[in-house]
């Protein structure tokens, strides 16, 4: 628009006179779009030259801003929204608090509320995908070869094409809520010079913000932060500010330059986090007292109600009666006796006018015609159908009527035949496809009324779907239906005596009208004869019908007031109707304005949708005349954005003879009919008074008038006074049917003869609406006669005239106050959607979460909205629902276009978009969600007691606070039989000497390749050997002494093992690293670099192919290579043997060390000695009763933990043969593993959750294919899952069901548990009980307790047991801050006392006090000598009803995850595991998940395994889900690609790995959505 860069208030008072005056004058209609901005250019040109320099390319207004007609563009010329606020002049009587644009005023005025503070909301980070893709963000302008296809159809682009200077400067200025300029510009294009940004563009209450949150390319930071990234190493197995347990902070070699929260300066993410936290810590309304106990057993609320809300005050409500209904003594006796009267006495006389798509009338049926045709089709119907003998329909049977809107004379005749042959029509709309908005339930409505007929027009029948074979389709959910063609050709004509029946109206049924709940469900509401007939006289009597009057209608004549006045009320009063079909509306929407001007229409039938189109397309009919109109009835009347539309169009067509009395709004509802109408007034007297009611009080139900905010009130017109002969009174919508007070708004009830009788065939529905009996104060009913409820909300105002404020299905209750959907809705439109949204589009629902009802809207998009635009307008909506609403939004949604399910009249279908949105099959392409804004009763924050050893926790005996101490041992490891085994097993160097001297041909290790070919074999002998061959090479080495470290870095293999034994024969201590990925080089490279320099190696062991890749051009560009220690290639090494092998002194002399990255992103290096080597091989024999002849399969990574115990000493110390399976072997064939077993019949077999994950989902539908290669795994009787965390039930659980089909036991499966400090505590083995498994409740582990609860109960988690702890071991569980005992089943740390715990972590400076609190801890009381060391887990004991071997009932642990991984949330503890398993369930699109937590917003990241328009689907659910189950706000969703979670060699996730990627901005994320 021209003004858009003048500041209107620093212009001079008579200009702004001048343009306040424009203003008002267009608002009352008095000029037009074009007229006003053209005078308003005018006014403003000279001050645009000083202001506007560079803006000379801007386009010219009309091409910028003047709403083309139609009803695409829904900008009504008088809501346009005005810049400056003028002095308002009294308009004649109205005092200006009632006018109907107020509304639109207050949103904007609460919207510059906002504005004031400021208020900065992230903006979602969208991928660039083949996502809706919208003009500004294709960075081209609409001139150039590549432009968009939507962009060039778009209904708005009427203007000429520009050049890509103008487009640049119109996206900054053209429309008013686009963003600021800096935001659009971040791209890089050609600048124009940057003016200053003028005050007086209002562009939105959030552009400041934008301007900071832009979604930046790579390389411009926002404007606030250092725009160079800083370098910053990605690593795989370690996160780039990992801690090395040991070394102290400062060493940490952090190379970020970190802000003062430990952000990384450069990440956009953060920033967007930052100012997220910002918007959280804006002082929120205050929080309901109502909160809930998170520590009882159960979630208790204490409700405790606000003083302040108002209460009703006045008396109990008296019975409104309507005036009686008056007797005429020619009225028929039944409405099919009025149709008989005209057809015989009025033949020629016009009955129905239907028109054609373009408008023209298409044919008129005359009273004659209609008579004779219903005649016609109820002798088909009675005696046609069937064969001779037999009668298919009997009078009573209920027949559907299914016939398209633009054919309005066949649906008469096919009603009327019905009624004159005495069966029950049921209209309902023609079904399009199976996918049908809403099918299934039209389905129930056919069944519940038994329909087995179905009447339709020919052409209609050739337009349903069919099947390939020509039959017409079964819909979804119908009953088998027989179709009639009731065209006249098919009809019979009836002989000369046969006459239809025509009884006097009595109380059968005569018709079922369809009706749709809030649920979706479609119900029938049967209307009897004598209903129908007396709802017409009082139609006839309130409206004052006369014979031969002219009736146009709009509304659907299928059912409501289309019917009742279009079809069956006009039939009794000989009225002439013209019926405008919808198809017709949407291509002309000036269409029934014409057609009442041409026939000088006496009564109009419209919706506030028509009344606003018309207005939309008035400039094309200068002549038009609406001064006939006597009646003009507004059908949804009763809405309360219907005030607006009414004056508006008034304004508009006052000019044409539109009289303001005619204006007649009404409330209606299927099951009472018309309730109330407001009836035709006289010219010249007063208008009816409007109610300014205050929206705070409507929300507690009471009626109080806004006297003070005049931003929150809600203007409402009456809908006139009760129907002739009805009885109303309005009682409380819930519980029982109280009467209300006079200043408390409840439903409607109402007595009348005119109203439904009951839903068809739900006779328990039908007594809750159609026999209600209204109660008093007291409970005493106030008479015996039922009232019908309405499901309208109102109260009775003053003259006893009848204000509806909402409908029951369209009531939220939020936290014990009532909102008005439609209220929303008004608001929602009240802020400018015209370029965003399409005003007829939007559904506002509640969905229920946590405790309560939350409020989401979702809204069609249109296509050429930009993302920002379409984010700004979301975010004025929430703030404006905020102020003027009082209520938080939960979610806003916005989906492209034409996507929402529609009813057949083109509204939305609300309970199917509602569905859709719970299932996650909405698809939005934007979406908000405001949980942290609206929900409020979240239970209190945990307040910690301060710890103290009580009283309580004194011991006696071996009992502490009255249970048994929660601790548990291994058997006894006993004596070895064979003394002289001892002495040689001393140290595991002197066993493989032992064996290669006693047994030398005897193999150890059988190596298999992807075929499951053995590819390396080794005995012991050559074992002993090639260990020999590496001392010596080492030995030779200078600078290589004694006891120092030696990296191994080796694939899988049998040479990881060979030169383990040499480094021990040669006197070094082996650190065993896993190579770097070649593919990866990286990410891998600097993981090894790591522990290279931690562990102050002096030589690397390797293969010439990692040397080659260690001194590669690749790998210096990660790594500096010229650093590396001696690399040693020990692949052809000369035969020599070394001088002597080295025999430590002691056995208390470090073996080797085991590094290994913690999920937490710890490395940690923990020392071995010979002594724990030993005992722990030892352990591991009698646990698994391993010896020489024995055979065991290991499917794991050798490089830390149980794994590399199992893969490198286990076989030299007990003798047993061991088949080794490398698992990255497994990527290339799944079946390795399984055929594995099955070939060699193995026992025992190991492996890692990743092993039995890639197993189970690659294999799972493959065990038939595995039965006929003839793999059988009935031989396995333990296969034991190596890992340090919580079992996973869920995936051991699969594994066993699918496997057992090809013979895997249900026993077979376990699990074993090792820690840093103790790299195997438990491990199930062969002997002892099978694993045992409890069900504890979620909600008392978030408070550190344990309550065992019945499988399948809410909020049930199943643990199972890690398998039987080995022998030598004892546990303890132990509080981590009293370092008291626990007692049985109490959940605490588990602490480990064996003598083959680790003897500490291994420090560069030797920081001992680290190493002496988790290695040599004493309890706090209790038994004060034992030295334990700390796991760093949290677990219970629990002694269960089993025995063990040595026959004492068996203590079980089960672990439930790292103290190190736990949450912290609002004082409470989570498991990431356990939210991670709801989120996974949340879609079925959602593969794998992640949670971590950043400045105290939990962070959910999730796979997306489904295609990429679901991605927004899953943030409602995860948000859902998250607040459910663990009462937790999530406040960043990130959907990512399926592999982006790491995941290390164990299969853990390595969470801090990708909390470091998110910030840093390396995840590449499908989308971000910032929780509000």
């Amino acid at each position: 628009m021209a003004e858009r860069g003048v500041d209107v208030s620093a212009l001079p008072q008579e200009v702004r006179e001048q343009l306040a005056e424009l203003d008002l004058e267009l608002s009352e209609g008095d000029i037009t779009q074009k007229g006003y901005e053209k005078k308003r250019a005018k006014v403003l040109a000279p001050y645009l030259t000083q202001t506007q320099t560079y803006d000379a390319q801007s386009p010219g207004p009309s091409s910028a801003s003047a709403p083309e007609p139609g009803p695409s563009n829904s900008s009504s010329s008088s809501s346009h929204h005005r810049r400056t606020r003028r002095p308002h002049r009294s308009s004649g009587t109205r005092d200006e608090r009632y006018r109907s644009d107020i509304h639109t005023e207050a949103v904007q005025a609460a919207l510059a509320k906002h504005k004031e503070e400021k208020m900065a909301l992230p903006m979602p980070t969208k991928r660039r995908s083949a996502y809706v893709q919208s003009p500004i963000d294709n960075c081209t302008p609409p001139d150039s070869s590549s432009s968009s296809d939507d962009e060039a159809v778009s209904s708005e682009s009427a203007g000429p094409q520009q050049s890509p200077d103008t487009w640049i400067n119109s996206s900054l200025h053209g429309s008013s809520t686009s963003s600021s300029a800096s935001s659009t510009l971040s791209h890089g294009e050609s600048r124009p010079t940057q003016a200053p940004q003028p005050q007086s563009q209002q562009p939105s209450a959030l552009a400041e913000a934008f301007t900071q949150t832009r979604i930046d390319p790579v390389g411009v930071g926002p404007p606030d932060m250092p725009s160079q990234a800083q370098a910053r190493g990605s690593r795989v197995d370690l996160p780039s500010n990992a801690v090395v347990r040991g070394m102290s902070r400062g060493q940490s070699r952090s190379s970020m330059m970190e802000t003062a929260d430990g952000v990384p300066v450069s990440s956009r993410v953060s920033t967007k986090i930052q100012q997220l936290l910002n918007t959280l810590k804006r002082p929120k309304r205050p929080p309901l007292s109502e909160f809930f106990m998170d520590d009882q057993e159960e979630i208790v609320e204490v409700p405790q109600a606000d003083p302040n809300t108002p209460k009703p005050e006045g008396r109990q409500i008296i019975p409104v009666k309507g005036e009686p209904l008056g007797v005429v003594s020619n009225w028929p006796p039944a409405l099919q006796a009025a149709l008989a009267r005209w057809g015989a006495t009025q033949g020629k006389s016009p009955a129905l006018t239907a028109l054609d798509i373009t408008g023209k009338p298409l044919y008129t049926l005359t009273y004659g015609k209609l008579w004779s045709r219903s005649v016609k089709l109820a002798y088909t119907l009675l005696n046609k159908l069937g064969t001779k003998n037999e009668q298919i329909l009997k009078p009573g049977d209920r027949v559907a009527l299914v016939y398209p809107n633009s054919d309005p004379g066949m649906f008469w005749v096919a009603f009327y035949g019905c009624l004159l042959a005495e069966v029950i029509p049921v209209p309902i709309e023609v079904p399009l496809s199976r996918k049908d908005a809403g099918s299934s339930q039209v389905g129930f409505l056919l069944g519940s009324c038994g329909v087995g007929l179905a009447l339709t027009s020919e052409i209609c029948l050739k337009g349903l779907p069919k099947t390939p074979i020509g039959e017409i389709l079964q819909f979804k959910g119908w009953p088998r239906l027989k179709w009639v063609v009731t065209d006249s050709k098919y009809l019979t004509k009836p002989s000369k005596d046969w006459q239809p029946h025509i009884p006097t109206a009595n109380t059968d049924t005569a018709y079922i009208e369809y009706k749709a709940s809030k649920e979706g469900t479609v119900m029938g509401v049967a209307v009897s004869k004598v209903a129908m007939l007396t709802h017409c006289q009082a139609l006839t009597q309130a409206c004052n019908y006369c014979e031969g009057e002219t009736l146009v209608n709009v509304l659907d004549f299928k059912k409501d007031m289309g019917l009742w006045h279009g079809v069956l009320t006009s039939i009794m009063n000989r009225i002439h109707t013209i019926s405008v079909p919808y198809a017709v509306m949407k291509a002309c929407p000036q269409s029934w304005v014409q057609r009442v001007h041409i026939h000088k229409a006496r009564v109009a039938l419209v919706k506030c949708r028509d009344l606003h189109w018309a207005m939309m397309a008035h400039r094309e009919q200068r002549d038009t005349s609406l001064a006939s109109l006597r009646m003009l009835i507004v059908a949804d009347g009763a809405n309360p954005w219907s005030v607006s539309s009414c004056d508006a169009f008034l304004n508009v067509f006052q000019a044409h003879g539109l009289k303001p009395e005619v204006i007649c709004p009404c409330a209606t509802s299927p099951e009472a009919m018309t309730v109330a109408i407001r009836r035709p007034g006289v010219a010249g007297a007063p208008l009816p008074a409007r109610a300014v009611l205050s929206m705070t009080g409507l929300s507690h139900g009471v009626i109080r008038v806004n006297t003070e905010d005049k931003n929150s009130a809600l203007t409402v017109q009456d809908v006139g006074h009760v129907m002739p002969g009805a009885l109303m009174c309005i009682v409380k919508p819930d519980g029982p049917p109280m009467l209300c007070k006079t200043d408390e708004i409840g439903e409607i009830v109402v007595n009348s003869r005119a109203g439904g009788t009951m839903y068809y065939g739900l006779s328990g529905v039908t007594k809750n609406t159609f026999e209600v009996i209204p109660v008093n104060a007291s409970g005493t009913p106030i008479g015996e006669i039922p009232f019908v409820r309405s499901g309208l909300l109102g109260f009775v105002g003053p003259g006893s005239l009848i204000f509806v404020v909402g409908k029951n299905e369209g009531l939220l209750m939020v936290s014990g106050r009532r909102h008005n959907a439609d209220d929303l809705v008004a608001t929602a439109l009240a802020v400018e959607p015209v370029k965003t949204v399409y005003r007829g589009r939007i559904a506002v629902f509640s969905v229920t979460v946590f405790y309560d009802e939350r409020i989401v809207i979702v809204a069609e998009q249109r296509p050429d909205a930009s993302e920002e635009d379409s984010f700004q307008w979301m975010s004025r909506v929430l703030q404006a629902i905020d102020s003027i609403h009082q209520v938080g939004l939960y979610c806003l949604a916005l989906v492209p276009a034409n996507t929402l399910p529609k009813t057949p009249l083109g509204g939305i279908h609300i309970s199917d978009t509602k569905q859709l949105f719970l299932e996650g099959a909405l698809h939005p392409c934007n979406i908000l969600m405001c949980p942290h804004t609206c929900v409020t009763n979240m239970p209190k924050p945990r307040q910690k007691q301060p710890v103290g050893v009580g009283p309580a926790s004194i011991m006696v005996g071996n009992l502490v606070a009255g249970k048994r101490i929660a601790q548990a041992a291994g058997r006894d490891l006993g004596l070895i039989e064979d003394q002289d085994l001892v002495r040689k097993h001393h140290f595991l160097t002197e066993a493989l000497q032992w064996r290669a001297q006693t047994d030398p041909d005897h193999t150890l290790y059988v190596l298999l390749n992807a075929k499951g070919v053995a590819v390396c074999t080794a005995t012991c002998v050559q074992l002993h050997k090639r260990a020999e061959k590496i001392a010596a090479a080492l030995m030779e080495r200078s600078g290589i002494n004694i006891g120092e470290n030696v990296v191994l870095l080796y694939p899988p293999g049998i040479d990881l093992i060979a030169a383990f034994y040499g480094c021990l024969y040669a006197g070094c201590i082996p650190v065993t690293v896993r190579p770097p990925h070649p593919q990866n080089l990286s990410a891998t490279l600097p993981t090894v670099r790591m522990i290279i320099d931690v562990s102050k190696a002096a030589c690397i062991l390797t293969t010439q192919v990692l040397t080659k890749i260690l001194r590669s051009k690749e790998a210096a560009a990660t790594v500096n290579i010229k650093t590396w220690p001696i690399i040693i290639d020990t692949d052809d090494l000369p035969r020599k043997r070394p001088p002597t092998i080295y025999k430590p002194p002691n056995a208390e002399m470090i073996a080797y060390m085991d590094f290994s990255v913690s999920t937490t992103g710890m490395l940690t290096g923990v020392k071995v000695s010979h002594a724990a080597v030993s005992v722990l091989c030892r352990s591991i024999k009698l646990q698994c009763e391993l010896y020489s002849s024995r055979q065991i399969a290991i499917c794991l990574d050798p490089y830390c933990g149980l794994g590399f115990v199992l893969w490198c000493l286990a076989s030299v110390y007990s003798g047993h043969q061991s088949i080794l399976i490398p698992p990255m072997e497994l990527e290339i064939s799944l079946t390795l593993w399984l055929g594995t077993l099955s070939q060699y019949r193995i026992r025992d077999t190991f492996c890692s959750y990743s092993v039995m994950e890639l197993c189970t989902k690659g294999l799972g539908g493959q065990t038939d294919i595995l039965k006929a290669r003839g793999v059988n795994l009935s031989c396995v009787r333990s296969c034991v899952v190596v890992a340090e965390e919580r079992p996973r039930l869920a995936l051991t659980h699969s594994f066993s069901k699918l496997f057992k089909d090809i013979g895997l036991s249900m026993r077979a499966v376990s699990t074993a548990f090792g820690s840093r400090v103790n790299l195997a505590i438990c491990l199930q083995g062969t002997t002892g009980p099978d694993p045992s498994t409890v069900y504890v409740d979620m909600k008392s582990l978030r408070h550190d307790r344990v309550r065992l609860v019945e499988r399948g109960a809410p909020q049930s988690l199943p643990l199972m047991e890690s398998g039987t702890i080995l022998p030598g071991v004892r546990v303890i569980i132990v509080n981590p801050e009293t370092r008291g005992p626990l007692g049985d089943s109490h959940l605490g740390e588990i602490w480990v006392n064996s003598p083959h715990n680790a003897t500490g972590y291994y420090t560069i400076y030797g920081e001992e006090n680290l190493q002496a609190d988790h290695f040599n801890t004493k309890l706090s009381f209790g038994d004060p000598q034992t030295l334990w060391a700390k796991t760093g887990y949290l677990g219970f004991v629990k002694r269960t009803e089993l025995t063990d071997s040595s026959g004492d009932r068996h203590d079980a642990l089960f672990v439930v995850g790292s103290l190190d991984e736990t949450l912290e949330l609002r004082g409470l503890r989570y498991h990431p595991i356990d939210i991670e398993t709801s989120v996974s369930r949340a879609h079925r699109s959602i593969g794998e998940s992640a949670v971590f937590t950043w400045t105290n917003l939990l962070v959910v990241v999730a796979e997306l395994c489904g295609s990429e328009q679901d991605a927004l689907d899953l943030v409602p659910l995860v948000t859902n889900v998250v607040l459910e189950e663990h009462h937790l706000i999530v406040g960043v969703v990130v959907i990512v690609d399926p592999g982006v979670i790491p995941i290390n060699s164990r299969g853990e996730k390595q969470r801090m790995h990708l909390r470091d990627s998110f910030l840093a901005d390396q995840l590449d994320p499908i989308y971000v959505a910032y929780n509000m």
